[in-house]
């Protein structure tokens, strides 16, 4: 992780569970990192808690609504002026609504799709313009999926939330097609893991011609699948 130290990490929902655990982790190993959320009461909180711990790094709150794409891109451009652009993603912030795909209602089924879908989308084509502009070719996407977006439960409740999930799945392989196409070294990593924020720092501390594609930690067989490949740097 030493390579990270002073960098700038983006972390969406990052003021509770998964999100704060991670902006922690991040913070811990001396990197800067914006942690966004609706609220930012709680992101307040834990920047303090960080700073009394004498961590290296420092977390900055931004309140950002992720199913706004003007509060998505004014964040991204605050970040352009304060921090010159960000390093590494963490596409975490995620919706569920218990809206079956027979009675459902619209407004749950298009805020699923907002946050799940398309702000993951859309942070991850400004991280990248981010990335390109500044020159960075070692950054780091990295999306924070769920078992549901690999297998699909019988619980009318999440048949919807599970075909966002999916998406996630499918938009990190077309991610890491895309970054190859366009012979670039930043990376792209889908993560279901059962201690999210070591999984995170797992695949950032991988050397730089190793490609984590995706981190499957199934806690029900007590072991992991780890899928890699070795990336030829010429």
């Amino acid at each position: 992780m030493e390579r990270w130290k002073d960098r700038v990490a983006l972390v969406t929902g990052a003021s509770v569970g998964i999100g704060a655990a991670v902006a922690r982790a991040l913070v811990q190993h001396g990197m800067k990192v914006v942690g966004c959320a609706r609220s930012v009461d709680k992101i307040e909180k834990l920047a303090a808690e960080c700073q009394s711990a004498g961590f290296p790094g420092i977390l900055i709150p931004y309140k950002c609504d992720l199913s706004n794409e003007e509060e998505i891109l004014s964040m991204f451009s605050a970040i352009k002026t304060l921090h010159q652009g960000v390093d590494v993603c963490v596409n975490n912030a995620g919706v569920a609504r218990p809206e079956p795909l027979l009675s459902g209602k619209t407004e749950g089924w298009r805020m699923m799709i907002d946050v799940n879908v398309m702000a993951v989308s859309i942070c991850t084509r400004e991280v990248y313009q981010s990335m390109k502009e500044r020159n960075v070719d070692d950054g780091h996407i990295i999306n924070i999926n769920s078992m549901n977006g690999h297998s699909v439960v019988p619980q009318s409740v999440v048949h919807f939330y599970s075909a966002t999930k999916y998406a996630v799945t499918a938009l990190t392989e077309g991610l890491r097609q895309e970054l190859r196409e366009a012979k670039t070294h930043i990376r792209a990593t889908c993560l279901k893991a059962e201690d999210m924020a070591n999984a995170v720092i797992y695949v950032l501390s991988a050397p730089p011609h190793v490609q984590v594609l995706r981190f499957l930690s199934f806690i029900h067989l007590k072991n992991t699948a780890i899928l890699f490949e070795e990336k030829n740097h010429g």
